[in-house]
């Protein structure tokens, strides 16, 4: 006999103001750079290989879609984060890998004194 898994409701998470504005010209940007050369939802969503109800919640800045959707959205349309082409990323993710490294492993709190 096959019993029904039900899978708890997700939890709605609250976001501050400065992320859901960021959020919002991230998502602005992308429906534009779509708009512009007139790519449709669904054109865009085949590239992606994602639903096109998924691009139609990434443009309207839904901060559940997952955010690897989102910078592969917006790198098919364009839009740069960062204001960085790839030379520079790679250059910043080698710097920061290095400083990382001197960095200790965990941080734990300070014990009570």
């Amino acid at each position: 006999m096959d019993q029904k898994v039900i899978m708890p409701k997700p939890i709605s998470r609250a976001y501050s103001h400065y992320s859901r504005d960021a959020l919002l010209v991230f998502s602005q940007l992308i429906r534009r750079a779509r708009i512009e050369p007139k790519l449709t939802t669904q054109e865009l969503a085949d590239r992606a290989g994602i639903s096109r109800g998924l691009v139609q919640r990434i443009e309207k800045g839904d901060p559940a879609c997952a955010i690897g959707a989102f910078f592969e959205v917006a790198a098919i349309v364009g839009v740069r984060l960062f204001n960085a082409d790839h030379a520079t990323l790679s250059t910043a993710i080698s710097a920061n890998n290095a400083m990382l490294a001197l960095l200790p492993k965990s941080v734990r709190p300070p014990l009570p004194r």
